[in-house]
């Protein structure tokens, strides 16, 4: 286990700039924002990420965090109150551990916030990169590396997969499971599917007809579009922000959620890293996933306020979850919901543990 700054080269930043002032912007195909990230939006970031946008300031502010790399996993560790168990903090695509900094700044208890396999400053697990794989590398790196007994896992999307996994793989040591994404079962065999989750079923497949098409591209041709990404700062901003716009409880307007200086902060670390292509791993592996058992760990879910999560049922939770502690529905916070709204997550999360001990 080695300390980690993080420490961007000025070559890499001299680069990084030429290659900003040098983008060229496609034409609008429809209204604004219509048919993904606005040419006119992008541009304007674009220039403040070339001209304005201080790295050096975000670089400091970052290392600020004490971080780690262990077997090539880089985290960082907060440490708070050695009686209570820990919680690991596990974030999802396209983000990065910077999304739940707002949140461990909040939270009393000690704080584990993982890099994901392949992206950013950790890397690759061997073998196909599955749900099951990220949690046995969570839990590695838990209890072999800083030799915790129990703890808490909290997350979303493929974090909240990812603890999702880890809750039933190793519930001994896993105290409780809590996600902004309700969790799905293997299968709906059980009993009939209500009318309330066929409703959400059917939305949710609406909404993946227009949404869909990036995972579409990271599940088969990955590195088609990771050489465009890797090589165009600009290119690989248009593909991460144009998700935090539509995903998040933005109302269309990114900025309410995430300022210049947090977006241009992700967007450089994803390009100081090259691990843009990495991070799609996990949606070419998609199929090496196994049915996940269900959940007995005691879990909790506040769901997130986003579009793919829109009519969730929590029938669909209990199917998959043999103790449901809490379930709430906070209206606000969506995909980047410890980002979004960090005193949310802080008071629903702190509740949680404190319930569960």
């Amino acid at each position: 286990m080695q300390p980690f700054p993080i420490s961007v080269s000025d070559d890499v930043l001299d680069d990084l700039r030429a290659r900003l002032t040098r983008t060229r912007f496609t034409t609008p195909s429809a209204s604004a924002w219509g048919a993904g990230v606005d040419p006119g939006y992008l541009a304007s970031l674009v220039d403040y990420w070339a001209n304005d946008f201080d790295w050096r300031a975000a670089e400091a502010r970052l290392n600020e965090y004490p971080q780690f790399v262990d077997r090539g996993q880089h985290f960082v560790h907060l440490r708070r109150d050695p009686t209570r168990p820990p919680v690991l903090l596990a974030h999802g695509w396209p983000s990065s551990f910077v999304e739940m900094l707002p949140l461990a700044d909040l939270l009393d208890v000690d704080v584990v916030i993982p890099s994901l396999p392949g992206f950013l400053f950790s890397e690759l697990v061997d073998g196909p990169l599955t749900r099951a794989a990220i949690a046995e590398a969570f839990h590695v790196l838990m209890t072999e590396t800083l030799g915790y007994d129990r703890y808490f896992a909290f997350g979303g999307d493929i974090g909240g997969a990812a603890s999702t996994w880890l809750a039933t793989m190793h519930p001994n040591e896993v105290a409780g499971l809590h996600l902004i994404h309700g969790a799905f079962p293997a299968d709906f065999d059980a009993s009939p599917i209500t009318p309330d989750e066929q409703a959400f079923l059917d939305a949710e497949a609406a909404y993946d007809e227009g949404d869909e098409g990036y995972s579409s591209i990271m599940g088969t041709r990955p590195d088609t579009i990771a050489a465009a990404l890797v090589d165009s700062p600009a290119g690989l901003a248009a593909w991460i922000v144009d998700k935090y716009r539509d995903w998040s409880d933005c109302g269309g307007d990114v900025e309410s959620r995430f300022d210049r200086d947090a977006l241009c902060t992700i967007l450089t670390l994803y390009w100081a890293t090259g691990s843009i292509g990495t991070s799609f791993r996990q949606y070419l592996d998609f199929p090496h996933n196994a049915k996940r058992p269900t959940v007995t760990v005691p879990t909790a879910v506040t769901l997130s306020c986003e579009p793919g999560m829109r009519g969730f049922p929590r029938s669909i939770v209990e199917r998959a979850v043999t103790d449901l502690r809490h379930y709430s529905e906070p209206g606000r916070g969506g995909h980047f919901l410890a980002f979004e709204e960090p005193q949310l997550a802080a008071d629903e999360l702190g509740a949680f543990m404190r319930s569960v001990g």
